[in-house]
């Protein structure tokens, strides 16, 4: 955990936020709750806990099984949980007490877990507004709706379409989004565990290794260095397949292999970076080709990044840059301001260009995409690509966002364009024949916004150019 000091202080903002968007006396209280264990095959063999995050950056204690509620008017804030027994001790051990573990967040009063339903049904007999984040667990869905009266669909809706406090919602978004310096520490060292993740990864791509070996030896290190890995590996020679989770494959040589995974630290922040390598250890030129183009995108986007642009207006610059360099290749052909307008450039990278990153790998993604990566004055767009920008906000200092441009070459997304004339007159379907069987490239990195622009998170950025790759691959 982060000093109590640190939870101590973020309460007493969301206080404030909550105040100034509230009418005094009329504020009601916040419901938090805590994840529990789910057992896996039967109630004791559970699958590894994670904490929810919203509960983790307000009161930090990573155990199952909590709840907390803040009062908005009277302040006061409460922890419900139950102190151990001796059944417990015998398989646990003697551990905490419940207040002495509140009292290490800050929070003066504790009470059983089951005291948490009379205090809700108290609240909402007095007619006073009970707020609460939409639940991302299916236990904290049912508990939810069992202490509200609510329905299930109601409790989990996102705001504003559900029961979930709109106002809550917003103002987490608000703190969450900006990270603070105890954050960016640990986002810097889980930075440096994804930096050797892909390290191992890289060193152990050989012709004929099954794929699942070396996820296996990436996810090892991410289990001794840290809590494991911050979502499930992408590991695959069909980079055309955005998000492919099977790893049953025998290295082939002549394959691009893309590699996006990262690392979750004991504090449970996360890196998220993606790396393409030649299955043989040196590129093809045609590969070279694509490669260069998405990594001179990246450092573009990159070169971009500063508070007050948006980064919708990255994206769209950057989109801009990839089809230049691919209307050299041929691929594409026209104006190409008319090429951004039409939104070409979604055939080739049909994902934004980034996402917000923190606690949750897709930070807060759960609380609805448009509430966290849109400004109040911004729209998603429609197109392909662009509609699918996950973060398009105004940029501030403390925003950590993933930079990570991509090509695929996606055969039946581009028979589909071709058969509706999506793209007559812009693409080259003739050419694009002949990529069928190239795959996709994507490099990625973690970008924190600076006050004067930006830097990559971690002591050092993972090799990238084709010169650096091939050197590294050659040595191993």
């Amino acid at each position: 955990m982060f000093s109590k000091e640190v939870y101590i202080e973020r309460r007493r903002k969301l206080l404030a936020k909550m105040a100034s968007v509230l009418d005094e006396g009329k504020r009601g209280i916040a419901l938090f709750i805590g994840n529990v264990e789910a057992p896996a095959q039967y109630k004791d063999n559970c699958y590894n806990f994670r904490q929810d995050s919203s509960w983790l950056y307000y009161f930090g204690l990573d155990a199952p099984r909590y709840a907390a509620v803040l009062d908005f008017d009277s302040g006061e804030e409460v922890i419900f949980a139950d102190d151990v027994e001796i059944g417990d001790i015998i398989w646990m051990g003697p551990q905490p007490s419940i207040q002495s573990l509140a009292e290490s967040v800050g929070v003066k009063k504790s009470a059983p877990y089951a005291a948490l339903d009379g205090v809700v049904k108290k609240a909402l007999a007095l007619g006073r507004k009970v707020h609460f984040l939409p639940p991302s667990r299916y236990y904290n869905t049912m508990k939810l709706a069992s202490l509200t009266g609510w329905s299930n669909e109601e409790v989990s809706k996102n705001a504003p379409e559900g029961k979930a406090s709109l106002e809550l919602v917003k103002a987490v978004i608000s703190m969450r989004l900006v990270k603070e310096d105890c954050e960016i520490e640990e986002l810097d060292k889980v930075g440096d565990i994804g930096y050797e993740m892909h390290t191992v990864a890289r060193n152990n791509i050989v012709p004929g290794v099954i794929e699942q070996e070396i996820v296996g030896k990436m996810e090892g290190l991410t289990l001794s260095k840290g809590w494991g890995v911050s979502f499930p590996t992408i590991l695959t020679q069909h980079g055309e397949t955005l998000h492919n989770h099977y790893h049953d494959k025998l290295i082939e040589p002549g394959n691009l292999m893309v590699i996006d995974a990262g690392a979750e630290s004991n504090m449970h922040y996360a890196s998220d970076n993606t790396r393409t390598y030649p299955t043989s250890g040196k590129y093809s030129s045609r590969q070279a080709d694509v490669y260069n183009i998405v990594l001179e995108c990246n450092d573009f986007a990159f070169s971009m990044v500063r508070p007050g642009i948006t980064y919708r207006e990255v994206h769209i610059a950057t989109s801009r840059v990839m089809l230049e360099r691919l209307k050299a290749l041929d691929i594409v052909r026209g104006d190409l301001d008319s090429m951004v307008e039409e939104g070409i450039a979604g055939l080739f990278m049909p994902h934004g260009l980034g996402h917000n990153m923190g606690l949750d790998v897709h930070d807060m993604e759960d609380f609805g995409e448009d509430l966290v990566g849109y400004d109040d004055d911004q729209r998603r767009a429609d197109k392909l690509g662009l509609g699918n920008l996950r973060m398009a906000r105004r940029l501030k200092p403390g925003y950590v966002i993933t930079d990570e441009p991509g090509i695929y070459f996606i055969p039946a997304l581009i028979e589909k364009w071709k058969k509706e004339g999506t793209g007559k007159g812009f693409v080259n379907y003739d050419k694009l024949l002949t990529y069928y069987d190239f795959g996709g490239i994507r490099i990625e990195d973690d970008v924190l916004v600076t006050p004067t622009g930006a830097r990559r998170l971690g002591s050092k950025r993972l090799p990238a150019t084709v010169r650096e790759i091939e050197e590294l691959m050659r040595r191993q």
